[in-house]
């Protein structure tokens, strides 16, 4: 696969709960050199990363993160603040508990309150595919169709696991047409994003490719 092509499936991040200012102007100079589909950063740098980087880079941030339980009325008035602090995507995590307590109209509601605060903005949804039964993976597949979010996201990358290949194989037999789908979370090598890429997903959650290429460069590879 063509390297540009993989990068720009690339939403570079830093979600650490120590990433300082420092760390994420690093990052968001390299999405820029490395034309990264965004930077997914902490919601409380998106005003300052934003105005460093203008229209040069989309900037993404988490709703609900990482364990989804707060309120939907909280979840939407992070999106809120965040977009009226110049996020261009927002990736939410689902309310866990729910999908087990079988409560899957409450989950669809939620997640079309956010798409409401996001307007034309991406949303996309993350269900934490290391917590479901294969089961609740296919009815998350059907709610965020059913939605109008825009991506069905596999994982926070603060569980007990991230991304597999076999769950972005599920996802893409189960989502309709209109739904994208993000792997994030252990992506480790330009092979395993290729593949990821490969089954079906179009974005990749990930620090680790830029870091990647960045110690090739270095090397003289």
């Amino acid at each position: 696969m063509d390297l540009q092509k993989m990068l720009s499936a690339v939403d570079h991040t830093l979600l650490t709960q120590t990433a300082t200012w420092d760390e994420i102007r690093v990052i968001c100079d390299d999405a820029v050199k490395y034309r990264t589909a965004s930077v997914c950063i902490p919601a409380s740098y998106v005003k300052r990363a934003k105005e460093y980087l203008g229209d040069k880079m989309a900037v993404c941030t988490v709703i609900g993160f990482p364990n989804g339980y707060s309120t939907s009325a909280v979840k939407a008035l992070e999106a809120k603040d965040a977009i009226q602090n110049g996020a261009d995507e927002i990736d939410m995590v689902i309310n866990i508990g729910w999908i087990k307590d079988g409560l899957y109209d409450q989950e669809l509601d939620e997640i079309r309150k956010l798409k409401a605060v996001c307007g034309e903005r991406i949303l996309k949804v993350i269900v934490e595919t290391c917590l479901l039964t294969r089961e609740e993976k296919i009815r998350m597949c059907e709610i965020v169709t059913e939605s109008g979010a825009d991506f069905i996201k596999t994982s926070t990358g603060f569980s007990t696991a991230g991304a597999t290949f076999e769950d972005v194989a599920l996802f893409r037999g189960h989502v309709g047409p209109n739904i994208r789908i993000k792997a994030a979370g252990g992506i480790k090598t330009l092979d395993d994003a290729e593949r990821f890429l490969s089954l079906g997903a179009s974005r990749l959650g990930t620090s680790r490719i830029i870091k990647l290429i960045k110690n090739e460069e270095a090397h003289g590879y």
